[in-house]
């Protein structure tokens, strides 16, 4: 633990001003990835521009403050005017593309608005991107675990091809495939960030098994989940996320990065039942054993992320292993969950 701490010590000394003067547009910025992707960066000295079309009081970049110190563009990701107004008038020389619609379940519903946010809202992105490549200088799109689908090749590299079966891994896909078309076609500095299930402080999607248990744990009630609980994934947390976007950007002028994508993962996959009891353990709430409902559809049943090439390439690597990650992220929920955030959802695999 002494270790830990002196390591993440170290990596908030480094965050330094190595930034300084780089104006940067978070899309996604008051997602649970985006908040703390905009903390970070305005710890390096950059200046944020934020696309927020949804704006959620509670989210982590507006409690913070952090959202305050941002110029903010409003509009939807699929608005070409929108996106284009961000990085022209704000002369962005940075993007960072976190913008969509995450939720596994919701895609399944209602397919539609999934496409458009994940598909349409990248490809208006990229578009306005290479119409200003004089200023824009390295673009980080956020992709995911979910792209590859099923795959027997577990932990996954990144040459594993892409057979995405349902709406949100088709979306999602989908983005990685355009962004790659950007780069080989026209030449766009842009890399892909494929991460495993993300995890921490500020995740307002009580769907999610993560933030989902945490709250049915300080409630006093048992978490529901929809699945068996067998389902396996990577839980990276989000501070880890913010610092993986961060280096691939900084390495996308270098040999091999433009054009590639990046797993991001801490390689230590688990089961849902192995996330919900970490929780409890923590919490020392045995006494509520979650209520398996064997219910999910549209789930891959096991993935699992090699990093290698993201600590080979980049020199990025996980600071915080799920004990720790799940300390902080439960201190952020006693902080700042109501105690009356409603009946307690059934639970995602994510």
């Amino acid at each position: 633990m002494a270790e830990r701490a002196r390591a993440v010590e170290a990596l908030d000394m480094n965050a330094g001003a190595d930034w300084a003067g780089r104006k940067a547009l978070v899309t996604g910025a008051t997602g649970i990835v985006g908040s703390w992707l905009v903390k970070d960066l305005l710890a390096r000295g950059a200046q944020v521009v934020a696309l927020v079309f949804d704006l959620d009081p509670r989210s982590e970049v507006v409690r913070s403050g952090d959202l305050d110190r941002c110029a903010i563009v409003n509009g939807r990701l699929e608005d070409a005017d929108a996106v284009e107004r961000a990085i022209v008038v704000h002369e962005v020389d940075s993007v960072f593309h976190l913008g969509a619609q995450t939720l596994v379940g919701a895609a399944h519903r209602a397919p539609l608005v999934t496409w458009e946010a994940n598909v349409r809202g990248t490809y208006v992105l990229l578009e306005a991107c290479r119409r200003h490549a004089d200023v824009v200088r390295r673009v980080v799109i956020a992709s995911s675990d979910k792209a590859y689908g099923e795959t027997d090749l577990l932990p996954t590299p990144e040459d594993v091809p892409l057979r995405p079966r349902h709406p949100y891994e088709v979306s999602k896909a989908c983005a990685d495939l355009i962004a790659q078309s950007y780069a080989f076609t026209y030449g766009l500095p842009v890399a892909v960030a494929r991460c495993g299930n993300v995890y921490g402080g500020g995740d307002l999607n009580w769907s999610r098994i993560v933030p989902g248990t945490i709250r049915a744990l300080l409630q006093g009630e048992r978490p529901v989940l929809r699945s068996d609980g067998r389902h396996v994934r990577d839980y990276v947390y989000v501070r880890d996320v913010a610092a993986a976007y961060v280096a691939l950007a900084d390495a996308i002028g270098e040999d091999g990065v433009a054009g590639e994508a990046f797993n991001f993962s801490d390689e230590s996959p688990r089961t849902v039942l192995e996330i919900v009891g970490e929780i409890s353990r923590q919490l020392e709430r045995d006494d509520l054993p979650p209520v398996v409902l064997d219910e999910a559809v549209g789930e891959i049943r096991a993935q699992a992320l090699d990093a290698s090439k993201a600590r080979r390439v980049l020199d990025w690597e996980t600071h915080w292993d799920l004990a720790s990650g799940l300390a902080e992220t439960i201190a952020w929920y006693r902080d700042h969950l109501a105690a009356d955030e409603g009946p307690v959802p059934q639970l995602e695999t994510r």
